[in-house]
């Protein structure tokens, strides 16, 4: 027998072992009782968030969604032939580019020389952050363009510098890069976000910092995430947790190994790294580290907000919503991005716990953003949603709904 058609069968004995009627599970989940009987019967497959709710309801701790097929990676997010990596097109022709003219260029203020780098490098770090900020209002696909520019420009400048200015000019490079990763990942192209994101550790590498190498490793096990491969997003992420990091990279990958854990039910596993997270990322030294900020700058508290969010992947929906709902207030107007991330999550949680019309209501407040700030990532979310309000088609929320979300999904094929 199939993995698949074990659930049925299993699902029923952990049922019966509860004292539980098909009712009374059927109302606790939210589901159908023809349609879970239908399940236990072997007449239907079940879904993942099924499995999901149903190993927390039970308390199965991922049991029952280990017997569920897992659907294919998400089509915008799996990986897409790689796009021409910074260091592989050969490294000295790289930091050569564009600094025939800077390294000959020099200013003299009060009979003093100072170097192009000197001039140059407030200016460049000026606008990382402006363009980080406008990452959260523009189409990635937009910004890309620009952002490799800048990392070669940045990197360049760096080629031509004294010995004095080459370091922060790397480092500054290195987070260009790192931006211009998450950027290709949001625009879809996970081969490029993976390229960019090691042209970071590498530049960062040379530039005497070996800590945003291990920052590399929870960019990459975000990649794994979104193609649905927990083992590998834990790995990755246990793999940058080691003592001699900074608190901040560590708490940011014990956040992505609770999330991981969460895609397989493992709950202990994912409330102990969360537990673990928050502990790190409220230290002083995670508080005071160096500038510009590694991860998220717009999430206030982002150990309690992927809490919300791994609560809903163990199918606690409810749970997930009061955690969600709080923190998405806590978010900046200008995060269009990021609060589109997390409205549909809040959307998402508020459909599964029954709250089908403020469900559609937090949808609808964010479906018009997205063709402005187009997310391959967010993009999963709002597919699970549409999946997840298909079960309430009476619903005249969702009748209401439907057209405008119909728009945004065909605008993710094209």
């Amino acid at each position: 027998m199939s993995t698949t058609s074990h659930f049925g069968p299993e699902l029923r004995r952990l049922r019966h072992e509860a004292g539980l009627t098909l009712t009374e599970l059927s109302v606790a989940l939210n589901y159908d009782k023809g349609h879970l009987s239908k399940v236990e019967r072997g007449e239907r497959s079940a879904s993942l968030e099924l499995a999901r709710r149903c190993d927390a309801f039970l308390g199965a701790n991922g049991e029952l969604q280990s017997l569920v097929v897992r659907p294919e990676s998400d089509p915008d997010t799996a990986q897409s032939p790689a796009a021409p990596s910074l260091w592989h097109i050969g490294r000295r022709a790289v930091l050569a580019a564009g600094t025939g003219a800077l390294s000959e260029f020099s200013l003299k203020l009060g009979g003093q020389a100072f170097s192009a780098s000197d001039a140059l490098l407030p200016s460049f770090r000026a606008q990382f952050d402006q363009l980080r900020i406008l990452g959260q209002s523009t189409a990635p696909k937009v910004l890309l363009p620009l952002l490799e520019t800048q990392t070669r420009m940045v990197a360049g400048l760096a080629a031509g510098a004294p010995s004095a200015t080459r370091t922060p000019a790397l480092l500054l490079a290195s987070r260009f890069a790192e931006f211009t990763g998450w950027m290709a990942q949001e625009a879809g192209d996970s081969d490029a976000a993976l390229g960019w994101t090691g042209e970071a550790a590498e530049l960062a590498r040379a530039g005497g910092d070996s800590y945003l190498g291990s920052y590399a490793l929870v960019r990459r096990a975000l990649v794994t995430l979104y193609a649905g491969d927990a083992a590998g997003t834990v790995t990755l992420a246990c793999r940058a947790q080691s003592d001699g990091l900074p608190p901040r990279i560590r708490g940011l990958a014990a956040q992505r190994e609770a999330q991981g854990h969460a895609l397989v039910g493992a709950e202990r596993a994912c409330l102990r790294s969360l537990d673990r997270a928050r502990e790190l990322l409220d230290s002083d030294d995670a508080r005071s580290g160096a500038e510009p900020v590694i991860g998220t700058t717009h999430v206030s508290d982002p150990a309690e907000m992927t809490t919300g969010w791994c609560l809903h992947d163990l199918g606690r929906p409810k749970a997930a919503a009061e955690v969600l709902d709080r923190e998405y207030r806590r978010l900046p107007p200008h995060a269009l991005r990021t609060r589109a991330r997390y409205g549909f999550r809040r959307s998402l949680a508020h459909a599964a716990s029954g709250e089908v019309e403020h469900a559609c209501t937090i949808a609808g407040e964010h479906l018009g953003v997205m063709p402005v700030v187009p997310s391959a990532t967010v993009n999963s979310d709002i597919r699970r949603l549409a999946r997840e309000l298909a079960r309430f088609r009476s619903s005249r929320a969702v009748r209401d709904l439907q057209p405008a979300l119909a728009r945004v999904l065909a605008s993710t094929h094209d």
